[in-house]
């Protein structure tokens, strides 16, 4: 056994700790500049102890930063070698603080998981997809729709310029593409109906199956596709980006939130566009089908006209408005999420614009399908 040293002012890191009865007591401080004189003195202690150490005693000590913390639980790797447990005991209140506050954590030992069940790993996997995906979209929802009320009315806090921007980018450059498209599937879904119809002598009826279908179903499904193939992705690309190159992190240390100032604006502009690009798509559809009642079925635009006009109810259209409105909302708010959880950099960009895309096709299809259910 070490006999107990009597401290004294001098630098002499004998004075600074004490060996006794496999216990080390530590006194006064350990700060960095006492690490130099303090460690190799323990550890030549240590090396000449016939006894191991079990217990590294704080009571005596009165100062430590975090080097000294790291210097004990290094020394308390190298006693472990000797002995099979050391513990750090003692220790005013601050010391112990300090203690917690720099100490390293072991990493938990992975346990062997039995096989789990059929139901068992379907029920996690649901309950992973509820946590990390539902749970996050609608409480990202929310903020969105929130904030996109709210900053109707207070104009201080737009971005001069934004909302004209983002309803150029999604609305007016979206017009050629979708009144080309929405042109030929008018044109096909009238073709392949007028065979069929002439068959039985209902040629009149091209009218009702081309106006009744593109304005409830087909005008609103085709330009919400094409606008989230388009400016969804370029929403998630833009977002994910910005939170790559840590954009959204200097928004914030700006005080200004992300959402309110990338998100909402998106959302303006996609709401106001949205139902003009689907009046756009009904109005060329039906374009289409006339053009082809008029070669194959010879009901001229007159006829066409006049039966449209005794076909089509505002119900028609209000639904088809609404479906835009609904199909707005989803496809800002689907790029917006993927977009915010973008990970593992440049290349996480690709996978959530790729993500965002289908994702927001599938529920707007979803979407379709409910309120079909709900107003027919």
């Amino acid at each position: 056994m070490v006999k107990p040293k009597i401290h004294n002012n001098s630098k002499d890191p004998d004075k600074d700790f004490k060996i006794e009865q496999s216990t080390l007591y530590l006194k006064y401080s350990l700060l960095l500049g006492d690490l130099d004189r303090w460690i190799p003195a323990v550890q030549e202690y240590i090396k000449n102890m016939q006894d191991p150490i079990t217990e590294i005693n704080l009571d005596g000590l009165k100062k430590i930063d975090s080097a000294g913390v790291a210097a004990i639980l290094q020394l308390k790797d190298e006693l472990i070698k000797n002995s099979k447990d050391v513990k750090i005991v003692g220790g005013s209140p601050s010391i112990r603080k300090k203690i917690g506050l720099f100490s390293y954590q072991e990493p938990p030992a992975s346990r062997d998981r039995r096989r789990m069940s059929f139901f068992e790993s379907t029920a996690e996997s649901f309950l992973n997809f509820y946590h990390d995906y539902m749970v996050r979209y609608f409480t990202l929802a929310a903020d969105v729709l929130y904030w996109s009320v709210t900053d109707i009315f207070k104009s201080r806090t737009h971005r001069k310029g934004e909302f004209y921007n983002q309803a150029v980018l999604i609305g007016v450059n979206a017009v050629y593409i979708i009144c080309m498209l929405s042109f030929i599937i008018g044109l096909v879904i009238a073709l392949q109906s007028a065979a069929q119809l002439r068959n039985f002598g209902a040629n009149i009826y091209i009218v009702d199956l081309i106006v009744i279908s593109m304005m409830r179903e087909m005008g609103p499904l085709i330009t919400a596709i094409l606008v989230a193939g388009r400016s969804g992705s370029a929403i998630a690309a833009e977002i994910a980006t910005m939170k790559v190159t840590s954009e959204l992190d200097a928004i914030k240390t700006m005080a200004l939130n992300p959402i309110r100032f990338v998100i909402v604006p998106k959302m303006h502009g996609s709401i106001i566009t949205m139902p003009f690009l689907t009046i756009l798509a009904n109005v060329m559809g039906i374009l289409g089908g006339m053009l082809i009642a008029y070669l194959y079925l010879d009901i001229g635009p007159e006829i066409f006209i006049n039966r449209m006009g005794e076909t089509l109810y505002n119900r028609d259209i209000l639904i088809g408005i609404l479906k835009s409105l609904v199909f707005a909302v989803l496809i800002v708010l689907t790029g917006s999420f993927f977009g915010l959880n973008v990970e593992e950099g440049a290349e996480g960009v690709g996978k959530v614009t790729t993500q965002a895309v289908v994702v927001a096709i599938s529920i707007v299809i979803i979407a379709d399908s409910i309120i079909g259910l709900i107003f027919y």
